[in-house]
């Protein structure tokens, strides 16, 4: 084993997050503005102590290959618990860092999958497939999770101007709120169902919009993301004074994940 880094970019949501996790449709981007980094090298005996570090770890030793003591070492810029995905890059980070420093290789997918298992099956956190495969990806991706994944990459010159903000005081991790949705979710909640469809259908607006280089129709979709967002999950109140100040000056808005 050879010492080995990786690194893994935050996300936005765009348009019909949280869908994902529900069989939905989303368009989102990569943010390579902030980014989560780790390092791994043989130690005498492990040196982890990050919880998603430790389960990145262990579902590598099980899935991927036999790795003796290490020590992970992790950094990140990515504002934690305000819905950018920063969980999800250290995971990645670690992953692709385990990876490089054992000659292993997992295709894009696969490493995606593998992120999300890390939290949902191993941690017990809800979340969805979108973050990991725009960290993966790296791109502008819109992405269909119906019954055959469908992951199409999309230029991103196409997109308007974006500001990303957010409020650390309204910070909260995403599991949270996912946590009661897909429990609504798992009960059939009719509601809930309804709004994943429709989000879905926001979805493929946004993506043709896009392609049609129609920024006024893509606004829209941002916008109507996150009504449909609000008929089935909490908003704090604080994004949402944050929401009226951007439309005070024509912008329009959609939340970036399910933070703060």
């Amino acid at each position: 084993m050879v010492p080995a880094t990786g690194r893994a970019y935050a996300r936005a949501g765009l348009a019909s997050n949280p869908s994902d996790g529900y069989g939905g449709r989303t368009v989102a981007v990569v943010l390579r503005e902030f980014a989560a980094e780790a390092e791994v090298h043989a130690a005498a005996a492990d040196r982890c102590r990050e919880p998603l570090a430790r389960a990145a770890l262990a579902r590598f030793r099980r899935d991927v290959a036999a790795v003796g003591p290490v020590e992970v070492r992790w950094t990140t810029t990515v504002p934690r618990e305000v819905g950018l995905a920063g969980s999800s890059a250290i995971v990645i980070a670690v992953l692709r860092a385990l990876c490089a420093a054992t000659g292993a290789s997992l295709g894009s997918d696969a490493l995606a999958r593998m992120a999300l298992a890390v939290e949902t099956e191993d941690l017990g956190i809800a979340a969805g497939l979108q973050d990991r495969l725009v960290q993966v990806h790296e791109a502008l991706l819109a992405t269909d999770f119906g019954r055959e994944l469908r992951v199409e990459a999309l230029d991103e010159a196409l997109l308007p101007p974006l500001w990303v903000a957010w409020h650390s005081d309204a910070a909260q991790p995403s599991g949270v709120v996912h946590g009661e949705l897909r429990a609504r979710w798992q009960r059939g909640d009719r509601e809930v169902c309804a709004v994943m469809d429709a989000l879905g259908a926001c979805a493929d607006a946004a993506r043709d919009a896009l392609l049609a280089g129609d920024r006024v129709a893509f606004g829209a979709c941002l916008d109507r993301s996150l009504e449909l967002r609000r008929r089935v999950m909490p908003v704090d109140a604080r994004v949402l004074r944050m929401v009226d100040v951007a439309r005070e000056f024509g912008a329009s808005v959609n939340s970036a994940g399910s933070g703060g």
